[in-house]
């Protein structure tokens, strides 16, 4: 886990840069110069314009069916990422035993618990890189997505059910929406995983699945209401597809469940 938080990092600076902070408030057309403008934000707003054009003028319904879109786009590297993880998972009882065997922090003895270690990922073809792969592949799709929709200006002169594309949901129900399907979409995701052997990483887990929620729902409150509807509609399609590559593990879960409560 420590050796993949500079990767995580170096994932964080990577998405900031493609997200144009400074770009951020500046109307995309097709005069707007620059790479991450012209082949990726301008693209998808172009796209969202066509899709309301054939659905009669709904932005709303425009950004629903570009979500599923690209959703199902990046679906394959999401069922990776998904296979991965669950790859990692099950070599997890070995690892702790190599971090038992190799517990003194000498030198000498990392070095050992790093060979040992890659040659069981070689044994059972696990890749440890693969599961970060494809984040760093779907992140400028997503945020390029986002800033679409919030650079797109015919976006924010158009309504949606009870609210204002371009304003914030004056009843609140999007973002609080929003925050919900975070959480259980986080709760699907975690489902199956065996956290005893690490603590730690339990614990942080368990810290974003609360914080995440939150930190969504917040942010909905504040930002136009487009946003929250694309971001209520991705999690809705994330819940589905995890219930469709995960379904063993949920099923396993919730069978553990009343037999854990029983007992006292």
């Amino acid at each position: 886990m420590k050796k993949r938080i500079p990767l995580l990092i170096g994932l964080i600076l990577v998405t900031v840069l493609l997200a144009g902070c400074t770009e951020f408030n500046e109307p995309i057309t097709s005069e707007s110069e620059g790479f991450w403008n012209s082949y990726i934000v301008y693209p998808l707003s172009w796209l969202i314009i066509k899709i309301a054009e054939i659905l009669g003028g709904s932005y709303g319904l425009s950004i629903i069916v570009v979500t599923i879109l690209i959703r199902l786009l990046i679906l394959p590297l999401m069922i990776k990422q998904t296979k991965s993880s669950k790859a990692m998972q099950a070599i997890q009882p070995e690892m702790q035993k190599l971090r038992e065997k190799y517990s003194s922090k000498d030198q000498k003895t990392q070095q050992k618990l790093q060979q040992e270690t890659m040659e069981m990922f070689q044994k059972h073809g696990v890749n440890p890189m693969a599961g970060c792969l494809p984040l760093f592949v779907q992140m400028p799709i997503l945020i390029g997505f986002y800033h679409a929709i919030s650079r797109t200006r015919e976006i924010a002169n158009h309504n949606f059910l009870w609210f204002d594309l371009g304003s914030p949901d004056p009843i609140y129900l999007l973002p609080v929406v929003a925050g919900i399907t975070t959480f259980i979409q986080q709760k699907m995701m975690m489902a199956g995983q065996d956290m005893s052997a690490n603590p730690t990483m339990a614990t942080q887990m368990t810290m974003m699945l609360w914080l995440m929620p939150i930190m969504i729902v917040i942010f909905a409150i504040n930002f136009p209401a487009a946003l929250s509807l694309y971001w209520v509609v991705g999690n809705l399609f994330m819940i589905v597809q995890t219930y469709f590559i995960k379904g063993p593990d949920l099923k396993k879960t919730k069978e553990a469940q009343p037999a854990g409560g029983a007992k006292k």
